[in-house]
């Protein structure tokens, strides 16, 4: 009788809260063509004061397959001149697939601190509609979940998006938004959650 094959794990670098330091892209793309990823993953509030030329080439000129979703830094015309510039998905908008792997999400464009949560949630159940089937599933927020870690900032996290978390089981749960939460992680149920930032984590799943 055959037996059934290992799965490959697949490898992500996920980061976020650069705000426009294109001297951390250019590490972090660095540290993915390093570690072989398969995948970066970029958590919001990638542009700011600082610098935005050149800001995600790092990763293209690399080769690196990256997704994003948008942080209240992000104005919607800015995200939307980020995804056609470099050719990247805003998981914000559209789920996507790898695979066996399923990812979702929501952004927080346009200086959003507080989501809609009715509205957040109900795009979060019709996306994970779309890629339950599959083996795994990976949900990605700039916002951080409420009841969660980075909560000690003294910013509440977002109901909706604990509620889906406890809904929806994802295998991977993750935020930026809180600076000083990065590298933070915990367990709800059987989803893994993992606040990220500048330095970026790298994960497989």
């Amino acid at each position: 009788m055959k037996t059934k094959k290992p799965r490959k794990k697949f490898k992500i670098l996920a980061a976020g809260d650069f705000h426009g330091d294109s001297s951390v892209s250019k590490r972090l793309a660095e540290k993915a063509e390093k570690e072989k990823v398969d995948l970066v993953i970029l958590t919001g509030d990638i542009t700011g004061l600082i610098e935005t030329d050149n800001l995600l080439k790092p990763f293209i000129d690399k080769g690196e397959k990256v997704i994003f979703v948008p942080g209240n830094w992000e104005s919607k015309e800015t995200t939307n001149f980020l995804s056609k510039l470099y050719g990247i998905k805003n998981i914000g908008e559209n789920y996507l697939k790898y695979g066996d792997i399923g990812i979702f999400g929501i952004g927080s464009a346009d200086w959003q601190l507080n989501l809609d949560e009715e509205k957040v949630f109900n795009k979060l159940k019709k996306e994970f509609e779309k890629i339950k089937n599959l083996e795994k599933k990976i949900m990605v927020s700039h916002i951080h979940a409420a009841g969660t870690k980075s909560e000690f900032s003294g910013f509440q996290g977002s109901k909706a998006l604990r509620h889906a978390i406890e809904d929806f089981k994802p295998d991977l749960f993750i935020s930026g938004h809180i600076h000083e939460a990065e590298g933070l992680s915990e367990k709800i149920g059987k989803t893994k959650v993992i606040s990220v930032g500048k330095k970026g984590k790298i994960i497989e799943i």
